[in-house]
């Protein structure tokens, strides 16, 4: 379980999408790879390690290919972002007794009533003027401590509570921050507060993207660690696991490579359409440009991705033990028994038999195991990046992901084994 230790580090560090971006971005550079900016010319070498971000959320990063232009691509795509709340603007609501409530506004879907009774805060994205409007300063902002909470109505005021509890998004779930004394305006105190982690004026900040996480850390649980717990394990914990098998590859193979890429999308829970999202272009975008600078033709780049295999990588849903009839009767991940292959007759994965046995082979030759998910046919299933993905560019390619349960609560759990194979799967499709 030799990662495991650094994936609650990672998680730790990675409390909204922006600083899960953040996170990627300072490793990669450690590592020896190069910041690029799509505003400017693309300047690889062969064998090069370069990264790119896409509106402080998104990361693509990438080992240019040995080979020609036309030798493909080996992608592995994930998402930075997790169910949550987002701060509305004008958030700042005073209650009773001077008691400031939060207006929020419900990102993705997220299992409401776990972020009950929780210590919360604050992180995000701050948004300040510069001399030039079309391109103002962007900072990022975290509350370490604890600010936040949403107490739950006492079971004395809602007997039925354990028989059924709907909740409103816009009542129930404003979390409240404490009293302010007379002499403090409710209006504009987030913003001042932010002003002041940052070290600036309130009259500088236009914006934000502020959203709420989690303060208790990751950690393991179960006989012998076997359990890995903690907030936005979807799909961060694939996040980590593209990471760490793109840095522990073999940078220097004796032999030609492809371009090996890790691709991590924004916006996956919400439908992925923004300039982030793996609806957008912007993974077309990259390709196109490492082909142009290696001085590959469209043809060359047709042939490329033609030559081309992606990893879809987002968690998968593990049999509950206490819930084993929700799941498909012959197919249902159990957690520790490896990576699951995801499948769905009506293409809501992008996974085919060709793809499937791809990764099964992957698996085989990392030495660990590999199972399927599939949905029960009474229930509808989600979908992922995958098939998103081939709207945009038409490459062969799997879902899969290590089995979780709890997809979307406050807190999630995932097996500590299942993490260690998928890191080694992730590995040999890079080095293979």
């Amino acid at each position: 379980m030799k990662h495991i230790a650094d994936l609650l580090q990672f998680m730790d560090s990675s409390v909204v999408n922006f600083y899960a971006v953040d996170t990627l971005s300072r490793r990669l550079e450690a590592a020896g790879f190069t910041a690029l900016d799509m505003r400017q010319p693309w300047h690889l070498d062969r064998g090069g390690k370069y990264y790119v971000t896409q509106n402080d959320s998104a990361l693509f990063a990438f080992i240019v290919g040995t080979d020609t232009a036309s030798a493909g691509y080996k992608i592995i795509s994930a998402h930075s972002d997790s169910p949550g709340f987002r701060l509305k603007p004008n958030c700042e609501m005073l209650s009773d007794g001077r008691m400031l409530r939060l207006n929020t506004e419900v990102y993705g879907g997220p299992i409401l009533y776990t972020w009950f009774d929780r210590p919360l805060s604050l992180a995000g994205r701050v948004i300040l003027r510069s001399a030039d409007p079309l391109r103002p300063i962007h900072r990022l902002v975290r509350f370490d401590e604890p600010l936040l909470t949403i107490p739950h109505l006492a079971i004395h005021f809602n007997r039925s509570v354990n028989e059924g509890n709907p909740l409103s998004k816009q009542r129930d779930m404003l979390p409240i921050m404490g009293r302010l004394s007379p002499d403090i305006e409710a209006k504009g105190y987030i913003t001042r507060l932010i002003a002041e982690r940052l070290g600036v004026s309130a009259d500088e900040i236009l914006d934000y993207d502020i959203s709420l996480y989690d303060t208790t850390p990751a950690t393991v649980a179960g006989i012998n660690g076997a359990f890995v717990t903690g907030g936005r394990l979807d799909d961060l914990s694939m996040v980590h696991a593209a990471l760490t098998a793109l840095l522990e590859c073999d940078h220097e193979p004796s032999r030609a490579t492809c371009t090996r890429v890790m691709a991590i999308f924004d916006n996956e829970e919400t439908g992925s359409g923004s300039k982030q999202g793996a609806a957008s272009p912007i993974l077309e975008y990259i390709l196109r440009r490492i082909n142009t600078a290696l001085g590959g033709s469209d043809e060359d780049y047709m042939r490329a991705v033609a030559s081309s295999f992606m990893i879809s990588a987002d968690n998968a849903h593990g049999v509950h033990p206490n819930y084993v009839d929700k799941q498909d009767p012959t197919n249902h991940p159990v957690l520790g028994d490896g990576p699951a292959i995801k499948i769905n007759a009506n293409c809501k994965y992008m996974t085919d038999a060709d793809s499937a046995a791809v990764f099964r082979a992957l698996c085989d030759k990392a030495g660990v195991p590999c199972q399927y998910f599939v949905n029960h046919s009474d229930s509808a299933g989600g979908s992922t990046l995958g098939n998103i993905l081939t709207s945009q560019i038409a490459v062969r390619g799997v879902d899969m992901g290590a089995p979780l349960w709890a997809m979307h609560s406050a807190r999630e759990t995932a097996s500590a084994a299942d993490h260690e194979y998928t890191i080694a799967a992730f590995t040999a499709f890079y080095d293979c």
